[in-house]
């Protein structure tokens, strides 16, 4: 095989049983019995299972990233725009946390406490940089880049201590529209105005 047929099969086999297992549930040993590899091999393309969620992670929310951004582009006014960027984000979040990770994985490791916000840190910036790389109306002063930072982090606070302390899948979902429907519209009304 060559690299990137193998580094595909790793990512492929690790996708599978990260969303059927969970991260914290899955061992390098059953990636490559997927991947019909040899363990070692997963160790020549990625330093370490971490890794290896984070580049399935990345590319995942790179994927998503042009959709949350250009996808509602036909709203005129910017505060809706805002809302739903912001939204979409949530759920992206939502989605790795729930599908690739585990919640209680989540909300008992101190690792994955730690990698999530690494990687929080990156999908902030590439919203950033993205929403940035719009033209028209939707960038009306210098420092808009920072007002849309400020709703970011704000927003991805709330909705990461939401599923931190939440018991239940249900108690994250409920709180997701607690965040839609008391928060996020101020929060969007503060970073137009600043």
């Amino acid at each position: 095989m060559e690299a990137d047929k193998i580094k595909e099969s790793i990512k492929g086999a690790a996708k599978e049983l990260f969303r059927k297992f969970g991260y914290h549930k899955t061992s390098v040993n059953e990636i490559a019995k997927k991947a019909r590899i040899a363990k070692a091999t997963i160790y020549k393309y990625f330093d370490s299972k971490e890794a290896v969620l984070h580049a399935l992670l990345m590319e995942y929310i790179k994927v998503n990233v042009d959709e949350l951004v250009h996808g509602n582009m036909n709203e005129i006014d910017e505060e809706a725009h805002l809302n739903n960027l912001i939204m979409k984000t949530c759920r992206l979040s939502y989605t790795v946390c729930n599908e690739f990770i585990g919640w209680d994985f989540i909300r008992e490791s101190a690792n994955s406490q730690e990698f999530l916000r690494n990687l929080s840190n990156e999908l902030e910036d590439l919203l950033v940089s993205s929403f940035m790389q719009l033209g028209g109306g939707m960038r009306k002063s210098d420092n808009y880049s920072q007002r849309i930072r400020f709703l970011i982090k704000c927003s991805k606070s709330i909705v990461f201590s939401f599923a931190f302390t939440s018991v239940s899948d249900s108690d994250v979902r409920k709180n997701f529209v607690s965040f839609q429907k008391e928060i996020l519209p101020y929060l969007v009304k503060a970073a137009l105005t600043v």
